[in-house]
């Protein structure tokens, strides 16, 4: 029998050392002390792995970005007028707890030092969140970080707006410690060249009831990229990560969490394994993972945080 031709896969797939050899000669602009202030609560990120990784991972978006700005500059020239400034926006998703705010913010070093775009901003969807009386109102305290927990029409509202080119464009402000957003906070964002999104749901798909006038974030992205591990090694670092905020943000007496302050080892080790088994383990699974495949590139982490592999999607 005649064989089955194999579907070529939408990803190019790299190795640590492969991915690392497209870096080129883009120079390590960060020192060791400039990353004390990029980690993660839990993250062990070093200079080797900026380099190897996300060198590489600027080198590549700051072409789109050139690339970009000279399409526009062509439009431009062809409509005879002078528009205002568009950002390029990055949507950057991934699970609680895989590293993907410290990926944020590391993009967002890198990327600023490059010539032609200097202005670079990070946005949280956190911010975006319904706050906390309207969740209880609608019984969704216990699905905080689904869907349905996001004002949507209000992050899509400010995607759009960065994209008319407003001069000044603003973001709620979330307070992890009071695990609620602070009223009449906002974050400013200003003509910038670079935004980075990032947050559990950005690349959600329209879902079954889409109609043609629907708008969702991930319309609004140039390019996306999305922070995978495995689930047991996820739920691992989630329940570290609540062991190190027991000893620390837990601690303040202003935290939504003080009350978990005093539990001991093992009694905070149950309760962060419930939160992830009730909570974050089926947002993962149901709302997150299937995202996946719309990212144009994947990090792919191995049990040390580290990344193992990079895919990159062919078109």
């Amino acid at each position: 029998m005649p064989e089955t031709p194999t579907v070529p896969s939408r990803y190019l797939t790299f190795d640590r050392r492969a991915w690392a050899k497209l870096r080129d000669n883009t120079p390590l602009t960060l020192s060791e002390r400039d990353l004390s202030d990029l980690r993660g609560l839990n993250d062990a990120l070093s200079l080797a792995e900026v380099e190897q990784i996300y060198l590489p991972l600027s080198r590549l978006l700051s072409l789109h970005v050139r690339a970009t700005q000279e399409l526009h500059r062509a439009s431009q020239i062809f409509l005879g007028d002078q528009t205002a400034k568009v950002p390029f926006i990055i949507g950057l998703a991934g699970s609680v707890a895989v590293g993907k705010s410290t990926t944020a913010r590391v993009l967002q070093a890198l990327l600023s030092r490059w010539p032609n775009h200097p202005s670079v901003a990070l946005i949280t969807t956190d911010g975006f969140l319904f706050p906390n009386a309207v969740l209880e109102a609608r019984g969704l305290m216990h699905r905080k970080g689904f869907p349905e927990s996001y004002d949507r029409a209000a992050l899509v509202r400010f995607l759009a707006d960065l994209k008319a080119g407003y001069p000044e464009v603003h973001a709620p402000v979330y307070s992890h410690q009071r695990y609620d957003i602070v009223p009449g906070a906002a974050q400013t964002v200003r003509h910038p060249d670079v935004v980075i999104v990032e947050g559990l749901n950005v690349l959600q798909a329209p879902p079954a009831s889409y109609t043609e006038n629907q708008l969702f974030a991930s319309d609004f992205f140039d390019y996306s990229l999305y922070v995978d591990a495995r689930e047991r090694d996820i739920e691992s670092w989630y329940v570290e990560r609540f062991l190190r905020l027991r000893d620390t943000v837990f601690q303040d007496p202003l935290s939504y969490f003080h009350r978990y302050a005093d539990v001991s080892e093992d009694e905070a080790r149950a309760i962060a394994a419930d939160i992830w088994a009730r909570i974050n383990g089926v947002n993962l699974r149901e709302n997150i993972l299937p995202t996946r495949m719309r990212a144009h590139l994947i990090l792919q982490k191995g049990a040390d945080h580290g990344v193992e592999r990079v895919q990159l999607r062919r078109v």
